[in-house]
């Protein structure tokens, strides 16, 4: 046996003298998991193009939203020590970034290379598991301070290098004296700490006792981020600790207006082609909502539903976002006859064959590819035509109905596109319900709404007359224009009308006065006078015109379901949320289960494989054995018989008549850890009604 082979853990020392390995293995590069075959296929330059441009956007709307949080921390940094209101104590920032952020580590490391590039600052990034302790935590301290200050004067000539153990706030406040006790303006020193609630309390305690014990003679400033509320800062420092401290709170946005945002601005545009369908939509928002509030994983929960869509096959590839018709052209004649053919398979495509009239053109739409080539291109720019109207109708849709009582459609964008996705929102009985109390407002908030409206209107069609100036793809708008007047036409009509009603007077109003008359004529007077037309208000019939309009002519026209009347739709919408649930929403116990069951399915190895579930294999693991073995057995398992049972199938020579009853001490040892490891994984207990019995916990 080899000296360093050992059953247990355990530390081996050799006394040749060598302390270090005379030559260092040089790291192998990581391959990444897609190969040339997959890279260079279509569906994949697709999917990187689009992956690409939402990563940037997504990139550049996180940099904006942490602008002007990021502006106040530089100059609450550069300025706690221009007044004396920090005297004596510690200045300290704590930033309440909010759980799951999209990158928690990034935003602060975003913020020290601030600290470091718009203030005088030296710059330390204290990160708990760094910090087991109050000598690790100021070892840490001080090296960080001492190399960031080599680092940045890039002085070489000075090559003494202190050990660990020499370093402490001594040997720091030695260090800046001798650095900066010269400079007019002398920089602080900002310790910056992004895992609060990770952090030891009692290191964290005590660290801030001796830091604020050197505040006279080092300027400290302090940043924590906190990811809960201001109560857990109270509820981690005593009294003692926060009386040193002077705390200044810097609230970033939750994770819910974070979401928010990322839809509205980046993943439900008409710049975004890729379209989750409701169930999808709605997986993604339960598992945000109800589980971790990251937005990181929903945003990566998108990009895998992306990549899946696109994997399907060649014709997803033209779901990519194309600046101009040759680009698609140029995706069209990559295709090959057996893509032409799926294309024809799709269940949106024929309602297309048969709105054409033309039989030569059906003809030519199902047997010729290159008549089909040639129309393609046509044909998805209708559908991008179709998803710019879409989300522009949707949005004057949420400008009418956010803030109605009880909100029936939701407050937000995405609780919306979950209606208009996955049905005809304008069947709806909550649509009825909002359209009603649309017409039951006032004149001035009717004219304020529908200004709201126009001004979605206009910002559609601006932003394409941007994003054309900019390359990207060009919509048609002549029908948000002839909206965007027609807007303007009711409001003004309901701007000049009357709030007056018309009242006609009928004969009849004489006769029910009349005093000579009996019961049963007065009563068939009052139910003829009911039955005539009620007349209304000019204001009340331009307010039904209104609503009539917005509900048939744009909403009803624009807010289809996308499974229906529209060409090629499903390219554009990803509609498999069993997939995505089976790979996002774990469940162990069946994960567990399977690996147990059948080794084979997760270890792909020859020795595991096995004709049927149930049989037991001789080169299975223990560990499956043993828990195949405990499934025949009924709520109590006698430890002898599994052992018996555990040895008959993993014992090579078997077991001879006269060593029946005894056995082998490294089978035994090979058993008693597997039932250990079936103990640990809950399927198992010990008994106290039979020491040599053990229960079962599940079936």
């Amino acid at each position: 046996m080899d000296s360093t082979i050992s059953v247990s853990k355990g530390v081996f020392v050799f006394k040749n003298g060598a302390t270090k390995a005379k030559t260092r293995r040089q790291p192998q590069k990581c391959r990444s998991i897609p190969n040339r075959a997959i890279t260079d296929t279509v569906w994949y330059g697709s999917y990187r193009k689009m992956w690409t441009k939402i990563r940037d956007q997504l990139e550049q709307l996180q940099s904006c939203s942490y602008g002007k949080i990021l502006d106040d921390l530089l100059k609450f940094v550069e300025g706690c020590y221009r007044s004396l209101e920090y005297e004596g104590v510690l200045p300290t920032a704590a930033l309440l970034t909010g759980i799951n952020q999209i990158d928690h580590m990034a935003q602060f490391e975003t913020l020290a290379g601030n600290i470091r590039n718009n203030t005088l600052s030296l710059v330390v990034l204290l990160q708990s598991r760094d910090c087991p302790s109050m000598k690790a935590a100021v070892e840490t301290l001080v090296a960080g301070f001492v190399e960031e200050s080599r680092t940045s004067e890039q002085d070489d000539s000075d090559s003494r290098r202190l050990r660990r153990n020499q370093l402490n706030l001594g040997v720091l406040r030695a260090w800046y004296l001798e650095k900066h006790q010269h400079l007019d303006e002398k920089p602080n020193l900002t310790v910056i700490v992004p895992d609060f609630e990770v952090f030891s309390p009692e290191v964290l305690q005590d660290l801030l006792l001796v830091l604020n014990s050197y505040a006279a003679e080092l300027p400290f400033v302090l940043v924590f981020g906190v990811a809960t509320s201001v109560a857990t800062i109270h509820s981690v420092l005593p009294y003692h600790v926060t009386s040193k401290i002077k705390l200044s709170i810097f609230q970033s946005e939750p994770s819910v207006a974070n979401l928010n945002k990322v839809l509205e601005s980046v993943l439900l545009t008409p710049y975004c082609p890729f379209h989750l369908s409701g169930n999808m939509f709605k997986l993604l928002t339960d598992i945000f909502l109800f589980y971790d509030f990251s937005v990181k994983g929903f945003v990566e929960g998108f990009k895998y539903a992306l990549l899946e869509h696109f994997c399907r096959g060649p014709i997803y590839a033209l779901c990519s976002a194309t600046s101009d018709r040759d680009e698609l052209e140029e995706i069209v004649d990559q295709l090959s006859a057996a893509d032409l053919e799926s294309i024809r398979q799709l269940q949106s495509f024929r309602p297309l064959i048969e709105s054409l009239n033309n039989p030569q053109e059906v003809i030519d739409f199902l047997t010729k590819d290159d008549y089909l080539r040639r129309m393609l291109p046509s044909i998805l720019i209708d559908v991008h035509n179709f998803w710019f109207n879409f989300h522009c109708a949707m949005e004057m849709l949420l400008v009418l109905v956010h803030d109605l009582p009880k909100a029936p459609l939701g407050k937000q964008l995405r609780e919306l596109y979950c209606h208009c996705i996955s049905s005809d929102v304008t069947q709806t009985d909550e649509f009825r319900q909002c359209m009603q109390m649309v017409s039951f407002m006032s004149k001035e908030e009717l004219l304020a709404k529908t200004l709201k409206v126009m001004e979605v209107c206009i910002g559609y069609v601006d932003r394409n007359d941007e994003a054309s100036d900019q390359g990207v793809t060009i919509f048609e708008v002549q029908t948000l224009e002839k909206i965007i007047n027609d807007l303007e036409r009711f409001s003004t009509e309901i701007a000049a009308a009357s709030m007056e009603r018309v009242t006609v007077i009928s004969s009849d109003a004489n006769l029910i006065s009349s005093p000579k008359m009996s019961r049963q004529e007065l009563n068939q007077k009052l139910l003829s006078a009911a039955r005539q037309p009620k007349t209304e208000s000019p204001f009340m019939q331009s307010v039904s015109n209104l609503v009539s309009y917005l509900t048939h002519d744009v909403f009803r026209k624009h807010l289809r379901p996308s499974s229906k009347t529209t060409p090629l739709i499903e390219l554009f919408v990803f509609s498999d949320s069993a997939t995505i649930r089976q790979h996002m929403v774990g469940v162990p116990r069946a994960a567990v289960h399977t690996a147990l069951n059948n080794p084979h399915y997760y270890l792909q190895c020859e020795c595991c494989e096995m004709d049927e579930d149930g049989s037991l294999v001789q080169t299975l693991p223990d560990l499956s054995v043993a828990y195949k073995l405990h499934l025949e057995c009924g709520r109590m398992i006698n430890l002898f018989d599994w052992l018996q049972a555990f040895r008959t199938v993993v014992d090579e020579a078997g077991p001879d008549d006269d060593q029946e009853q005894q056995v082998d001490p490294k089978i035994q040892a090979r058993f008693t850890r597997a039932v250990a490891e079936l103990q640990f994984l809950g399927f198992i207990k010990s008994s106290k009604r039979k020491t040599d019995h053990v229960a079962r916990l599940t079936w």
